[in-house]
């Protein structure tokens, strides 16, 4: 059985302080996608310390994004960004991250870890959300058609449907939740064939949630986002099983305002 584990860390230094080391000794995921690491590869790979094998991407604009594949198992081949050999804009950067991992078996899964921007509505950092997921469906397109075992898994920043957000009704207009971002959604789902499994194996909602604001009683009353996803590809959707939302006991128990997103797979 293979366990991917995807959490958005919210500056993964500040995310160790607070307990991450211990969750990740506990918990054990052959695979970690991380985002929001906010840390160089330097900073990075000296938390994780020795057995890990990691390709991270930083973000060129200093404190932001991120995003990092973590695992003990071979990496044969990564690639990074969206830019088709180009560079990207800074604010691209530290949003995709893919590599084909060998398992025991000698098959390859490749695995995404991708952070797409939260966006502000009525702004250019809207603007810039979507130009960036134009990005990304081409991108999965490309994985559609070529075949095999993915993951593509992360923050997305998007809630799909009213299930997904507590206050579905006060959010109409807010980025993360406009018809407009939540299109992309239907396009990956319901035209390419990725399988949403945090839904699919969690079952019908409200919830479970996998973000928080800092703001009032947000997460003590689970008043929450589900923005963080495992996407599966034909084949890892067969054989995915047992998603988990690995909420804290209590607030102050938190090392993220995420909650990391587990997925079993029979590979």
């Amino acid at each position: 059985m293979l366990t991917i584990a995807s959490v958005n860390v919210n500056g993964v230094r500040a995310a160790y302080r607070h307990g991450m080391g211990g969750w990740l000794a506990d918990r054990k995921p052959d695979i970690l996608l991380l985002q929001e690491v906010r840390a160089t590869d330097e900073i990075l790979s000296g938390l994780l310390g020795e057995g890990w094998n990691s390709v991270h991407q930083a973000c060129e604009i200093k404190g932001r994004a991120g995003v990092a594949v973590v695992t003990a198992l071979p990496l044969d081949a990564v690639r990074i960004g969206l830019g088709k050999g180009e560079p990207e804009v800074p604010v691209d950067t530290g949003r995709w991250v893919e590599a084909d991992v060998r398992l025991p078996s000698g098959e390859h899964v490749t695995v995404v870890s991708a952070y797409i921007h939260s966006g502000t509505a009525g702004t250019p950092k809207m603007d810039e959300k979507y130009a960036y997921l134009v990005k990304v469906t081409e991108r999965l397109r490309e994985l559609t058609d070529a075949g095999g075992h993915v993951v593509v898994a992360g923050d997305l920043n998007i809630a799909h449907t009213n299930d997904d957000i507590k206050n579905w009704k006060g959010n109409l207009k807010s980025a993360g939740f406009l018809p407009e971002e939540r299109a992309y959604l239907d396009t990956w789902f319901d035209e390419l064939g990725w399988a949403d499994l945090g839904r699919r194996l969690a079952g019908p909602g409200p919830g479970p949630y996998t973000w928080w604001s800092n703001r009032g009683q947000a997460f003590d009353n689970d008043s929450g986002w589900r923005i963080d996803y495992q996407l599966g590809s034909r084949s890892m959707a067969e054989v995915a099983s047992n998603a988990r939302v690995d909420r804290a006991a209590s607030y102050a128990e938190r090392w993220s305002d995420h909650a990391p997103l587990l997925v079993d797979y029979d590979v």
